[in-house]
């Protein structure tokens, strides 16, 4: 796209994101789940790679999601109401969660219910922490949105930690292998929460998928 359409849809971006985003309900069960409504986007990734971190970042609050550095602190999935267009969903990480195998298994059954009968759902953005290279259990996650027929893009966080030519080296390792996957979107998002990189680009992608604007 030319300079001046992408920096129209950073503005776009940028507006929506810095609407009023508000708590809607956490869900633990199926039956807790929220009315379908709004366009929703959720985060998935394993235990702390930074999702809520993410979502502060794009919302530009310090505490709407919750930051712990304890493996598995989402427990359920947690939805927000972004300026009445657009729903976002933090989802439990996946993968060194402390918790009983008996509520992992709960949270699986939870999370395949809500891709496969969500008709609301956009997109998951799947988040890989930057400094490794995805792991089985990324690739395990991204044939399970292939088989519930999810489209959903990889958002790499934690870029600032990594040299540039390793990180060169891990967005074209990732670009092989999404390749190999019907669901998956294309474009590699780049991005570090703490330093801002990326977060203007995703807003803009994510503003794409939100329901239009009233006002417009």
């Amino acid at each position: 796209m030319s300079a001046p359409d992408k920096q129209i849809d950073i503005e776009a971006g940028r507006r929506l994101f810095a609407r009023e985003c508000r708590f809607v309900a956490g869900a633990d069960n199926s039956e807790a789940l929220p009315p379908i409504g709004l366009p929703e986007i959720a985060f998935a990734g394993r235990s702390n790679v930074g999702k809520s971190s993410l979502v502060n970042a794009l919302t530009g609050r310090t505490t709407l999601a919750r930051v712990s550095h304890t493996p598995g602190r989402t427990q359920q999935l947690n939805f927000f109401d972004l300026g009445g267009r657009l729903g976002l969903v933090d989802m439990p990480g996946f993968g060194f969660a402390r918790v009983a195998k008996s509520k992992i298994k709960d949270w699986s059954g939870l999370i395949e219910r809500y891709l496969r009968g969500r008709p609301s759902l956009r997109r998951v953005c799947l988040l890989v922490d930057a400094r490794h290279a995805a792991m089985a259990i990324d690739h395990a996650f991204m044939e399970r949105l292939d088989a519930a027929a999810v489209s959903y893009q990889v958002v790499l966080t934690k870029c600032d930690k990594v040299k540039p030519d390793e990180l060169e080296e891990r967005i074209a390792s990732l670009g092989a292998t999404l390749a190999q996957h019907v669901a998956a979107h294309p474009d590699i998002t780049v991005t570090s929460a703490h330093e801002g990189i990326g977060i203007p680009e995703l807003r803009a992608a994510l503003a794409a998928l939100a329901a239009p604007d009233q006002f417009d």
